[in-house]
């Protein structure tokens, strides 16, 4: 009976995945994918660009361009027929380290979001990308700062249940998955989606280093006129194969490419440690 309605959860997940292809139809978007890692080579990444690249074309609600390298971060004209980011509603990052990008790539990239009302996803080890670039770090929301247990049964906490890409996970789960914790980031600058449950962690691990013990799994806010959204969930390639993970990130592009809307007003603090 269990795997009965285990069954059925699945097919109900992947049809709210298809199924908005038949309400949104005449508002295609255009998605960069950037998968450049300088430094860790993440396994998943392939295979996440792929899966990003078919939801794409399953739901009918976007174009995806793939590309391993960063020339298309640009306004710049381009050679050829290649693309730029005049040509996209929105960029996806599951990159890491430091990218090859010059300076008018990096001011490119901060207008096309903050001043051109475009939007920005990152995933995983997008955190770990260009920590040492202030802006990006701020356009982000956060950045890298160690994962103290590693891959393991993340307990999380779904803390805006309303948002889109979050009414199919359970309000309290586990999932196996490597959760970054993050430094320059707080609840004043983001509208948290999921945290960790802090009271199921080991917090004598020597590297946890957030006083507050709040550990921010996925969150969404603005960045001028743009949507920013950033997961650290992703790093294992099965993950990619999990319908919730799946309709989540369906999600995240949909919103921020303008197709639905959301609160993202900051999210309260948490109440101090004990």
């Amino acid at each position: 009976m269990k795997t009965i309605r285990h069954c059925l959860l699945l097919f109900h997940i992947a049809a709210c995945i298809v199924c908005p292809a038949q309400t949104m139809s005449g508002q295609k978007k255009h998605l960069l994918v950037i998968g450049e890692e300088k430094g860790y080579r993440h396994e998943s990444v392939s295979h996440a660009m792929a899966t990003i690249e078919r939801l794409g074309e399953q739901t009918g609600l976007w174009d995806t361009t793939i590309r391993t390298d960063t020339e298309a971060l640009t306004k710049r004209k381009l050679e050829y027929n290649a693309k730029n980011l005049t040509n996209f509603d929105a960029v996806l990052f599951f990159t890491g380290g430091d990218l090859e990008m010059d300076v008018q790539q990096k001011a490119d990239l901060l207008s096309f979001v903050h001043d051109d009302g475009k939007g920005f996803i990152g995933v995983h080890s997008a955190a770990i990308t260009m920590t040492k670039w202030p802006e990006f770090v701020d356009m982000v929301g956060g950045t890298f700062d160690e994962h103290p247990w590693g891959t393991f049964d993340a307990p999380i906490v779904v803390e805006d249940p309303k948002f889109p890409g979050m009414e199919q996970w359970p309000h309290a789960f586990t999932l196996r998955d490597e959760i970054y914790q993050m430094k320059s980031s707080s609840r004043d600058k983001v509208h948290v989606l999921m945290s960790l449950d802090a009271s199921k962690l080991d917090l004598s691990n020597p590297r946890v280093h957030r006083t507050d013990h709040d550990f921010i799994v996925t969150w969404a806010k603005m960045y001028g006129k743009g949507r920013v959204y950033y997961s650290t969930l992703g790093h294992p390639k099965e993950t990619w194969d999990d319908p919730r993970l799946q309709q989540m990130y369906v999600e995240a592009i949909k919103w921020a490419t303008g197709l639905v809307n959301a609160d993202v007003t900051p999210s309260p603090a948490l109440p101090a440690p004990k």
